[in-house]
């Protein structure tokens, strides 16, 4: 699931970043329709699948998930219906109740991987419950609380006694350590989770809130993409990945922020205003322990949260790479 989907395109960014430090609106002026209509036609094909552009055309049940929650809370209902669907034929595991994570059209076996994505399942079922309750439809209620209950089954792992957020039911538990994604804490979604069912996303959300609070690094005290936890105690980079607050991470504050949990992107925010207050682009990642910088500049998305967590200007045009265009989508909710 460590998909190889971030090559936005060079040219695009420094626009962009130029224009978001001369002084442009600090909020875009919406188009005749919404940010959704135009989120809709350059993702959404016809079958109902949210095409990641940035990654020769897969889909995965993450951009499912953007997808139908952008779509709840655009009041889409047939846009909503055909994403749903395309899921459950398409990706749903009926042996673990939760949705593999890629379709690959290029591939004689589309999907070839059983694995999951969780926070792909957390947010197709964030999105379910979001259009039961909302468009008064018992089936999509009773299908989040199938993947919900499927999630903390299969998701879920135990170290010394703290339950850790597994990103996939397999490959993330090695003897007494755990791999965990940090930004797959998407909390307003375990929050409504909790709501709904109370002790056990409970737990989940006060172990993931201590886990955020100790996986910080560096002079910075940054999270990084992917964390080692070990012994149930000790919080470190991943040993087989760059340790860097990236394009996983920078979803972090974001959620933070989204569930109303500021303390957690207070370090994530600090070094973006330093960064703007050298007057130069802030970088698309930085290595929590070196202190190395990506020789590029963050993309449209990345300025996207930026911009709603600092109050700074945000880009004025939606992206045409899927996971820029998502942040840029999520950036603008009001969950």
């Amino acid at each position: 699931m460590d998909v190889d989907r971030r090559n936005f395109s060079l040219g695009l960014i420094l626009a962009l970043t130029a224009a978001c430090t001369k002084g442009a609106p600090s909020r875009a002026q919406e188009p005749a329709g919404g940010w959704w209509r135009i989120y809709r036609q350059r993702f959404l094909d016809a079958s109902g699948r949210i095409v990641d552009t940035g990654n020769g055309g897969i889909s995965h049940s993450e951009g499912q998930g953007y997808g139908m929650l952008f779509a709840v809370l655009s009041e889409d209902r047939d846009a909503f219906a055909a994403m749903a669907r395309w899921a459950d034929a398409t990706l749903a595991q009926a042996d673990t109740g939760l949705f593999a994570w890629r379709f690959d059209p290029r591939s004689p076996y589309p999907v070839n991987d059983p694995n999951n994505a969780t926070d792909g399942d957390i947010l197709i079922a964030w999105a379910l419950s979001i259009a039961g309750r909302r468009w008064h439809e018992p089936r999509y209620l009773d299908r989040s609380a199938e993947l919900r209950a499927a999630i903390l089954r299969e998701c879920v792992a135990s170290s010394a006694g703290r339950p850790l957020l597994l990103p996939g039911r397999m490959g993330f538990v090695n003897g007494s350590e755990v791999t965990v994604n940090p930004s797959y804490y998407v909390w307003p979604a375990l929050d409504a989770f909790a709501r709904l069912d109370g002790a056990p996303w409970k737990r989940l959300i006060s172990a993931g809130e201590q886990l955020l609070r100790q996986a910080r690094f560096g002079p910075l005290h940054l999270p990084c993409d992917w964390l080692a936890v070990s012994g149930g105690t000790t919080v470190a980079p991943a040993r087989d990945k760059p340790p860097r607050f990236g394009y996983d991470a920078i979803r972090v504050p974001l959620y933070a922020t989204l569930g109303r949990r500021n303390a957690l992107a207070a370090d994530a925010v600090a070094w973006w205003r330093a960064v703007m207050a050298q007057r130069r682009p802030i970088p698309a990642w930085i290595d929590v322990v070196t202190g190395e910088e990506a020789p590029y500049p963050v993309s449209s998305g990345g300025l996207a949260i930026i911009a709603r967590l600092t109050g700074t200007p945000a880009p004025f045009q939606l992206d045409a790479d899927y996971f820029s265009a998502s942040l840029q989508m999520l950036s603008g909710a009001r969950v």
